[in-house]
């Protein structure tokens, strides 16, 4: 691969890089594109059918020309959806039905970096066998011969158009219309006041649209993208704008979205921010109250708050804990049966509307369920006590496992120690960063943080 024999491509979320350098230079991308269409040409038979949707990066439109021409050069007949949120090219693929969606976009990442990611017509995230068949035909194609550095800039400015036999308005009307119609069938949110913070991203041409059809009061904000401001100081890692929105205007509640709208995260009247675990337990109590929670269980992932699980168990409920990714919780949902699982990060599963992650549609169940109770957000938030808990991220340049590392191992079992099992400690990689990742729960706030802090310099001191 250019060098980079064995080089693993597909993180937990699609391929991720910064555009222009590999795996996202023009040249990789076009493999990408062709080795997906030879793989789905030798499952389906003939030439398979693909959609590709983008954020609002500056980089996308000429990743997803990169890729297309890969496609196209190996026989896929490809459509163009334009800018449209992730969770809208999954539905679009299941429904018109394509044989494969892509989405170029990074998410939650600065714009500089960018991604790929590959659904199945049932909306589910390319398996994990069909990614590693992709790289394998990527290192053949290259031959693993030495090429260039792996920095190929496209040229930005020099987007052309991307020819389709839909308009690219058609494709994002049908899911405008699927999540006002379907989604939001019976749902008026008439004298109700939602701030919606757009990131820049996806969601700036159809969140507005969509809770103003179902009768909202709408403010919005971050919903300029120019390329470069996606996820800039807004979305749902930097709430403060619509905390300060929320409160300045006398709103009921805010919500906010990430670069592409597969995850949201809401603020309550007061400016309180309410995470993907409090959602849950919303969430879980509105379905059980209706029947629908099927095994009254709910799965999420490690990373989920302690009170989360005592706030469920209170209720009756049973937590399922996945491996962080929103596909294991996927993986989880299906085989047990389950109806709701999700992330703190605000990516939420309802395998009944979509087997992928959907903000809005996430947005509009939350809204269903205050509706039901007849309650503000801050109160049925406020069911979950949430235990005091630190996430520390150290900028790693290699990713060993972590049990080959006596100083850390060491560092590990001082904290599991102190903690006497009156806490919780998880460190772990980033799926899409050069990132370990280290979350204490605990009783107190001040001690966690101490502990986390010294792990984390013992993990930079080793691995930075």
């Amino acid at each position: 691969m250019s060098g980079r024999e064995g080089k693993r491509l597909f993180g937990t979320d699609g391929i991720r890089g910064v555009a222009g350098e590999f795996p996202l230079d023009q040249t990789t991308v076009e493999m990408i594109g062709r080795a997906l269409t030879d793989n789905l040409k030798l499952e389906i038979g003939r030439a398979p059918g693909i959609l590709i949707g983008r954020d609002t990066r500056e980089s996308g439109p000429q990743i997803a020309q990169a890729l297309r021409r890969g496609a196209e050069t190996a026989g896929a007949l490809v459509e163009s959806a334009g800018v449209i949120t992730t969770p809208g090219v999954a539905y679009i693929t299941r429904v018109r039905p394509f044989d494969a969606g892509v989405v170029i976009s990074a998410s939650h990442n600065p714009y500089r970096d960018n991604g790929i990611k590959v659904f199945a017509p049932s909306g589910k995230k390319l398996a994990d066998e069909v990614e590693r068949k992709i790289e394998a035909e990527i290192e053949t194609l290259t031959g693993n011969q030495p090429g260039s550095d792996g920095v190929d800039p496209f040229g930005w400015s020099l987007a052309t158009s991307e020819p389709q036999h839909h308009s690219e308005s058609h494709y994002r009307s049908q899911y405008l219309e699927y999540l006002t119609a379907e989604v939001g069938r019976g749902l008026r949110l008439d004298g109700i006041r939602i701030g919606l913070d757009c990131a820049n991203g996806a969601a700036s041409l159809i969140a507005p649209e969509v809770f103003e059809r179902l009768g909202a009061r709408v403010k919005v904000i971050s919903a300029a993208p120019d390329g470069q401001n996606i996820n800039e100081g807004c979305g749902s890692l930097h709430q403060q704008a619509l905390q300060r929105l929320v409160v300045d205007e006398a709103l009921d509640l805010g919500v906010a979205f990430d670069g592409d709208a597969d995850r949201s995260l809401f603020v309550d009247a007061r400016g309180m921010q309410v995470d993907g675990d409090q959602m849950m337990v919303i969430l879980a109590n509105h379905m059980k109250s209706e029947g629908r929670l099927a095994g009254d269980l709910v799965v999420s992932t490690v990373m989920s708050n302690l009170g989360f699980e005592i706030a469920l168990r209170e209720r009756g409920i049973d937590l399922v804990r996945a491996q962080v990714g929103d596909r294991y919780v996927l993986e989880e949902l299906l085989s047990r049966g389950g109806k709701l699982g999700g992330e703190q990060s605000g990516h939420i599963i309802m395998p009944d509307i979509a087997l992928s992650g959907d903000g809005i549609v996430t947005a509009i169940e939350v809204l269903r369920a205050m509706e039901k109770r007849g309650r503000p957000l801050g109160e049925l938030a406020s069911e979950m006590t949430r235990l005091p808990q630190i996430l520390v991220n150290v900028r790693v340049s290699r990713k060993p496992p972590l049990e080959t590392i006596p100083e850390i191992t060491q560092a590990m079992a001082r904290v599991e120690n102190e903690m006497d099992g009156r806490g919780r400690l998880l460190v772990r990689y980033s799926g899409t960063e050069n990132l370990a990742r280290v979350m204490i729960e605990g009783e107190n706030q001040e001690s966690i943080e101490e502990q986390a802090n010294r792990l984390a310099e013992v993990i930079r001191q080793a691995l930075g």
